[in-house]
């Protein structure tokens, strides 16, 4: 091994003594930051590897690594099973930089169905979890997802209302009307027969078509000959829905396994996967991850993939399969075929109550026969992704010239930000500001303001202040660095979500444009490119105005014909926006609207509001508690009452009989919609 000169001795002697077992080791630089996570079957051959001279691992991090390093750590382990859990842990805990991330920013849409319920339903959800659930995903996109949901509802009778629904109802809802639900928050119905259905949905959603054909049939012949033929035409319509879907599948093994198969597919940097779900022999789903900017070797791609697919909260950790297929085996893979193993048992013991499946899952690199086909099935998937998504780049590389041309914009404006304000009768007044990169919405770089400084509902002065406020923020943040030695994908994880963006849209005409002009100009953002975009509009002679672009320093404005390029992404941008600042203030104001007066007093938490509500009845009945009434309550102090006395006394008697309904907690909860917090 070549000694580095920029090696410490401390990280010389680590190195030298390095044990031959399995383990984990951990690189950081100087300052104690985490640099990189990974696992070895034998600690000494892999670590001491990265600093051999001649090495031929050409990820861009390599050279710059003995330059970085400041402390090096190591984990033993007592087998590469134990590395393979302790690698994921490590790197979930520490998020390090130079890990590579193989997975969508966009979070796909799986099936939920509970057992454990009364009368279970289908349900989408976001993320998997281990709760004993059964899962069916992901699918590729929300359209699928909702389709199969709806196909589903349509000819499998389970209730589609919510637990709350299903205890407070008392009459029954349309699903009953049109024979889409039995009604068991109402009427009394057969519970095996619902059982029936459940068992039926999820063979459905498993691909156990096959499974399901000779089921759905024995009970349609049953329930024939015992003259149920209502119940009869009820199975022959299931029957026909599994034999529509099964006639759009292709069928590609003779076999009764699940398998996973993962095609990679990369051209110089940039790497396509595509993973092919094979239940029963025939292909249900399908779904492609890109990642650009990467030079790790393969194998360690398919190893990190592996990782985050299958980890908890992963596309796929919802099913480990019998097998999965892959073009190379990664390092240590019999620690990472035992840590799936575990995993497959975990959640066959929380769906099965506790009794955990005997069944493996094996990490296959076939070279030859029908495994090799399915490979190279999944390889073509995942080349025809690529091609396509490479194609959607450049039409969007297409249209940000256009756009650039027509703007005079001095860059590419890759990433567009657009502000917004919105309030309710100049309450709650709330701004907005989204993000596109590459035409796309930027979803972590959404930014949403309390504006404080306005009340009477003054667009100008509202916009004014979220703008100082953003472009403050975007003229502190230090700019990237571009560093030779890291790749652009490494810099572009570390880049200030406040950096400014390449073009600033506000949603308006001039007076707009003027008002964030001079929040720019006051913090010294000269030339910063900002443009107005004024919706199109009728003059009061009936003339038709379409849309208009405001440049700084132009008289008249730009107008852009319908269905232009540049046109669909300024819109795009500005409807974003604005419906971001809705979502918003609607929230906002329904927190106000449910606000009670007991949470401004200082010291009253939730716990003890809602004692207070639930001894007196209502903000009334607590004013008109005297003292000995109120210190009962458990955790009221007479200092506590004071506060109590001052906070309530300046409150309007007038004004009492309307807060009583205001003290109820909101009967339901706000929809959860996965956008940042404001700031």
């Amino acid at each position: 091994m070549a000694k580095h000169d920029q090696l410490s001795e401390v990280i010389e002697e680590k190195l030298a003594t390095l044990p031959a077992q399995s383990g984990c080791y951990i690189f950081r630089d100087r300052e104690g930051t985490v640099l990189y996570v990974g696992k070895a079957k034998s600690l000494r051959s892999r670590v001491r590897s990265y600093f051999q001279e001649g090495n031929s691992d050409e990820r861009a991090f390599i050279p710059a690594l003995p330059r970085l390093l400041g402390d090096l750590e190591t984990v033993v382990t007592e087998s590469e099973t134990e590395a393979a859990i302790l690698e994921n842990s490590l790197i979930k805990e520490h998020r390090p930089r130079f890990n590579v991330k193989l997975r969508d920013d966009k979070e796909y849409l799986n099936l939920r169905i509970d057992r454990r319920k009364e009368w279970p339903r289908l349900e989408l959800v976001r993320r998997p979890a281990t709760d004993g659930a059964q899962y069916f995903g992901p699918f590729r996109s929300a359209t699928a997802a909702r389709k199969t949901l709806h196909l589903v509802e349509k000819h499998f009778q389970l209730r589609t209302c919510t637990d709350r629904e299903l205890k407070s109802r008392q009459r029954p809802c349309i699903q009953y009307q049109i024979q889409r639900c039995p009604a068991p928050c109402v009427y009394e119905i057969d519970e095996e027969a619902y059982s029936q259905q459940v068992k039926a949905v999820e063979l459905f959603l498993a691909g156990r078509h096959d499974e399901l054909s000779d089921e759905l049939k024995q009970n349609m012949l049953a329930a024939s000959q015992s003259m149920e033929f209502e119940v009869a035409a009820i199975y022959r319509d299931q029957l026909n829905a599994v034999e529509k879907v099964r006639e759009t599948q292709r069928v590609v093994a003779v076999s009764d396994i699940d398998q996973d198969v993962l095609g990679l597919f990369r051209e110089a940097d940039s790497v396509e996967l595509s993973v092919v779900y094979v239940r029963q022999g025939r292909v249900v789903q399908l779904l492609s991850v890109s990642h650009s900017r990467t030079s790790l070797p393969d194998d360690e791609i398919v190893a990190s993939f592996l990782r985050e697919h299958y980890a908890e909260g992963g596309l796929g950790s919802a099913l480990i399969p019998e097998e999965v297929i892959v073009p190379m085996l990664p390092d240590a893979a019999t620690g990472v075929e035992d840590w799936l193993n575990l995993r497959r048992q975990e959640l066959s013991a929380a769906q099965a109550r506790g009794k955990s499946s005997k069944k493996k899952s094996r990490i296959i690199a076939p070279s030859r026969g029908p495994r090799a086909q399915l490979l190279s099935l999944a390889r073509e998937n995942a080349a025809h992704a690529f091609a396509e998504k490479m194609r959607s780049k450049e039409d969007m590389q297409s249209r940000l010239r256009t756009m650039q041309e027509k703007l005079r914009l001095p860059s590419l404006p890759r990433t567009i930000e657009c502000c917004d304000i919105s309030h309710l009768g100049g309450e709650a007044t709330v701004g907005s500001v989204v993000c596109l990169r590459d035409g796309v919405p930027y979803k972590r770089a959404y930014k949403a303001y309390r504006v404080k400084s306005v009340s009477d509902g003054d667009d100008y002065e509202a916009m004014f202040e979220v703008l100082s406020r953003r472009f403050s923020r975007g003229r502190a943040a230090p700019l990237a660095q571009d560093d030779p030695n890291l790749s652009q994908e490494i810099d572009q994880e570390q880049r200030d979500q406040w950096t400014l963006p390449d073009l600033f849209v506000v949603d308006g005409g001039r007076g707009q444009l003027g008002v964030a002009l001079a929040a720019a100009s006051d913090l010294g953002l000269e030339g910063f490119p900002i443009v107005g975009l004024a919706k199109e509009r009728e003059t009061k002679s009936g003339e038709k105005v379409v849309d208009r672009v405001y440049l700084p320093g132009q008289m008249n404005p730009l107008s852009l014909r319908p269905n232009t390029p540049e046109l669909f992404l300024l819109a795009r941008a500005r409807d974003e926006a604005h419906r971001f600042a809705n979502y918003q203030r609607e929230r906002i104001g329904k927190k106000r609207r449910f606000k009670s007066k007991l949470d401004e007093v200082p010291g009253i938490g939730p716990q003890l509001r809602q004692r207070l509500l639930k001894e007196f009845g209502s903000l009334k009945g607590v004013r008109q508690a005297d003292d000995a009434e109120l210190l009962a309550i458990q955790g009221i102090s007479a200092r506590l009452l004071d506060a109590l006395r001052d906070t309530l006394g300046r409150e309007q008697l007038a004004s009492q009989e309307h807060e009583s309904r205001a003290e109820q907690e909101p009967s339901e909860q706000e929809p959860s919609e996965q956008e940042p917090s404001e700031n």
